[in-house]
């Protein structure tokens, strides 16, 4: 899902204030189910994942860049596998460029699992934020429980 105004065919807004709403209501885990199964992302088998069992979710909440363990990316930053720039879809210098016009990508979904930060949805978002010049990209974060998702908060300083 590239685009900041995303929807699924019934109108829903995937944005970083649909999320905040979405928390604000206590159905930040639904949303994220919708924003992963719905056209553009096409992520089903992750939402159910993610669900399955319940995690506690946080967000959506500024993080920086260089904590996320991404899938790929990079030389010098921790991705699993490195990526030249020319290596990339277009549609990230696509999105590079509505994000250096001010544009906000929807955001993206990672999953906290031994104090780290994995990105489980949303690489080639991280990857415009970081081309635009961004170093921090918004996020809803799944925890395994409530305890392991209060310990995180208490323990770093966040945005959002």
């Amino acid at each position: 899902m590239i685009e900041a105004e995303a929807e699924d065919g019934s109108g829903e807004a995937f944005t970083v204030g649909a999320a905040r709403d979405a928390a604000a209501r206590d159905e930040l885990a639904a949303w994220v189910a919708r924003f992963l199964a719905s056209p553009g992302s096409d992520n089903a088998g992750l939402a159910a994942l993610l669900g399955d069992p319940p995690r506690s979710w946080l967000g959506p909440v500024l993080l920086p860049i260089d904590r996320l363990l991404r899938l790929a990316g990079p030389k010098g930053h921790p991705v699993l596998r490195e990526v030249d720039d020319e290596e990339w879809r277009d549609d990230v210098d696509d999105l590079a460029r509505k994000v250096d016009d001010g544009r906000e990508p929807p955001p993206v979904v990672v999953s906290h699992r031994a104090d780290e930060l994995h990105l489980e949805d949303g690489n080639h978002r991280v990857e415009a934020v970081r081309r635009a010049g961004g170093d921090h990209v918004w996020a809803v974060v799944a925890f395994d429980d409530a305890e392991a998702r209060d310990g995180f908060v208490e323990r770093t300083r966040l945005d959002g």
